[in-house]
């Protein structure tokens, strides 16, 4: 296959996927990991995509966001087994934050039998937690259309309310010096509020933001406890220095 060829498989590729791994890429044009790795690197610097540790993602702004139905079709089963493990975490009788996103709303399936309540700023939550009989409070807010959460000085004062034993929160990057990024200043400042009202505090991340940082800081990366999956061995070392990690 000819180096163009390559190329052109491995963008669409990113543009069905979104985030591919070496394997993927190795299972599609049969090229030896060292001949990927390499047309990864010259993709990198055409800036027609992002290296990340075993694979590439679509390259994106600092303050690019998603939608919600954008992110909803990125990276389910990831999403779906790093959910199954945060919801374990819950206790019966648990009050929980549950932040906005789509890797939190896949927690709810899993606290049906657990008695918890769950005070949430994702409106898009709520269908899913009626439908599974879970006490749940709503904080107030201004509608971020982009993704749905609830924002704003109303969302801060409402939180201000209730005390977690548990926080769940989902961000756009990790990075161990930079800790937890969103794009959004406004949503960054409700994750962080939620997280400075909880006992423990958890934040839920497939490997694919590792090492992205956005505009707006959320909390240190030792602030809270890192549900992630597919890290590499040193990327892995190097958060364990700063904070406990859990791969799923």
């Amino acid at each position: 296959m000819l180096t163009t060829e390559r190329y052109e498989m491995i963008l669409q590729l990113l543009k069905e996927k979104q985030t591919i791994t070496l394997q993927d890429i190795i299972d599609a044009t049969s090229a030896s990991e060292s001949t990927i790795r390499r047309d990864l690197t010259e993709l990198e610097s055409q800036q027609k995509l992002e290296r990340i540790h075993g694979g590439a993602t679509l390259t994106e702004r600092k303050l690019q966001e998603y939608s919600i139905s954008e992110k909803s079709s990125k990276n389910i089963q990831d999403k779906i087994t790093i959910a199954t493990y945060a919801a374990g975490l819950v206790e019966e009788d648990d009050c929980i934050f549950l932040d906005a996103g789509t890797t939190t709303l896949q927690i709810i399936p899993f606290l049906q039998n657990k008695d918890a309540v769950v005070v949430t700023n994702g409106p898009t939550h709520l269908d899913s937690l009626i439908e599974h009989g879970i006490t749940t409070y709503l904080t107030g807010g201004f509608v971020k259309s982009k993704t749905s959460a609830l924002i704003g000085q109303q969302a801060v004062q409402s939180l201000q309310n209730y005390r977690f034993d548990k926080c769940f929160l989902g961000v756009n990057g990790f990075h161990a010096e930079y800790g937890y990024t969103t794009p959004d200043p406004e949503e960054a400042q409700v994750k962080q509020i939620a997280s400075s009202l909880a006992k423990e505090v958890y934040v839920l991340a497939d490997y694919t933001k590792l090492n992205k940082v956005s505009f707006a800081k959320i909390i240190d990366l030792n602030a809270a406890e890192l549900l992630t999956n597919n890290i590499e061995q040193q990327d892995l070392f190097a958060l364990s220095q700063t904070t406990k990690v859990v791969t799923t």
